[in-house]
């Protein structure tokens, strides 16, 4: 298991470095082609950017279901991993293939009962933007299975420390994505023009291509996970993945009925702010992609060492994750305050998108820097299999601090207030993920796993 040993013996700092950059890498790609799609939208109309970003949290219901499913077979294969337990690597992978099919099935049938009432009520009244939101979600749920096989198969190789060739399986997906972008919106070669509709074909098809190629590189070069489907799965593998997976499932599910909520607050003041915030959300995928990044990379370091019993590699990791990822932030926090009438011309800005638009993105940039402490945390509580903890600090951050300042700042009158909101929201989450942190690491830093003497766990 050389790659997987790896995870227990190259130096914390350059394990940190060489795991997340092409995970970076990787997230760049592939939320440049997100933006992209924006971007080539806005040429449409200001109403379908505003479409795209009410489907929003209709998307976050794929991403719970993937998402979940994802943190919970890393977490689970890595400590397999470094357990040298071939057998629960062998049944994880199996458990997890079959969940991914499953995953897919209640998706398409989410989008079959929610997506016609959802944007008939979302969207106020204007069928513009109604039919721009649901030409574009019912694609991308309706044909979801690819996206479902590239999050199992994009795991696999992160599990084993081969974060280059996920790259290679997420870069195929937005390669695919970023050529067929702009033919099928606007009908280049012939084609019809397909509007979002064709943004969703092409992000379906990228996301196939993705998965098939994953598969492949999977069955060829990751020798340490065996591939192969049956459908007579452990139920023990299953309980694992989604004792991780599912809190991790519940913050994604959490996130989509805010994102609606969210959109209402917004809504209130203009269907521009909702585009606004959509353009907002596609700048923080953007802004946070080193954290992003660093934090994928996190869950199977700590999951691995965690499974080997070395502590000390534990701790190391969680001090260089914080300190590199606050150097990081701080130079991102300063480009965004100095060009935010830049980014949103990227977007065809109008007039009153501009002028309301600027501030928005002074003050959201606030909450990426303060929001990248919480995605740490986040990923250290997913690393020791505690996804409760996960879903504790989501909570707070998302629904128990943001909703009442999110309300406080409409009643007020001020959209300004609104979009501080998300920076205070996450500032008055960090002390939490904090005590959170201090809790976990009593029960672990002075207990004694797999019945190890401590000093012996130590020194493995």
């Amino acid at each position: 298991m050389e790659n997987a040993n790896r995870m227990g013996t190259t130096p914390i700092p350059k394990l940190i470095v060489i795991t997340s950059l092409p995970l970076i890498v990787s997230l760049l790609v592939n939320n440049l082609y997100n933006l992209v799609d924006s971007i080539f939208v806005s040429r449409i109309s200001e109403d379908a950017l505003t479409g795209l970003s009410l489907a929003a949290p209709i998307q976050l219901i794929m991403i719970a279901m993937g998402s979940g499913l994802a943190v919970g077979l890393n977490a689970v294969i890595s400590r397999a991993l470094g357990e040298k337990n071939a057998a629960e690597v062998r049944n994880t992978a199996s458990a997890a293939m079959v969940m991914a099919v499953g995953a897919y099935l209640l998706i398409a049938a989410a989008c079959l009962v929610i997506a016609e009432p959802y944007f008939n009520w979302q969207a106020g009244g204007n069928a513009a933007i109604a039919a721009h939101g649901k030409a574009y979600i019912r694609i991308c749920m309706l044909f979801s299975l690819g996206q479902m096989i590239q999050w199992v198969f994009d795991r696999f190789l992160i599990a084993t420390g081969r974060s280059s060739l996920f790259l290679a399986t997420l870069s195929t997906a937005s390669v695919v994505n970023l050529i067929l972008d702009p033919i099928l919106i606007f009908g280049y070669f012939g084609l019809p023009a397909m509007g979002t509709a064709g943004a969703a074909t092409a992000t379906v098809i990228g996301q196939f291509a993705g998965g098939i190629w994953g598969i492949f590189l999977n069955i060829k070069r990751n020798k340490e996970i065996p591939i192969h489907f049956t459908l007579h799965i452990s139920g023990a593998s299953v309980r694992k993945i989604l004792q991780v997976g599912v809190p991790t499932a519940v913050l994604s599910g959490i996130m989509s009925v805010m994102g609606i909520f969210i959109n209402t607050v917004l809504y209130g003041f203009s269907s521009t702010a909702v585009a606004i915030y959509g353009i907002g959300q596609k700048v923080q995928n953007i802004a946070q992609i080193a954290v992003q990044g660093m934090n994928n990379a996190l869950i199977p370091i700590i999951a691995y060492n965690y499974g080997a019993g070395k502590r000390e590699r534990i701790r190391q990791t969680i001090r260089c994750a914080f300190l590199m990822g606050g150097v990081v932030m701080a130079v991102i926090l300063v480009v965004m305050e100095l060009i935010p009438d830049q980014i949103l011309m990227l977007f065809d800005a109008s007039p009153q998108m501009m002028a309301l638009g600027i501030p928005a993105v002074r003050l959201l940039s606030l909450s990426f820097f303060v929001g990248a402490a919480n995605i740490i945390f986040a990923a250290v509580y997913q690393g020791f299999g505690n996804g409760n903890y996960s879903m504790y600090l989501v909570f707070v951050r998302q629904v128990a601090a943001l909703a009442p300042l999110l309300l406080l700042g409409a009643q007020l009158g001020s959209l300004n207030l609104v979009w501080l909101s998300f920076a205070a929201a996450e500032a008055i989450a960090v002390p939490v993920g904090i005590l959170l942190y201090k809790r976990m690491g009593r029960g672990f830093f002075t207990a004694e796993p797999h019945g190890l003497p401590a000093r012996q766990a130590c020194a493995k």
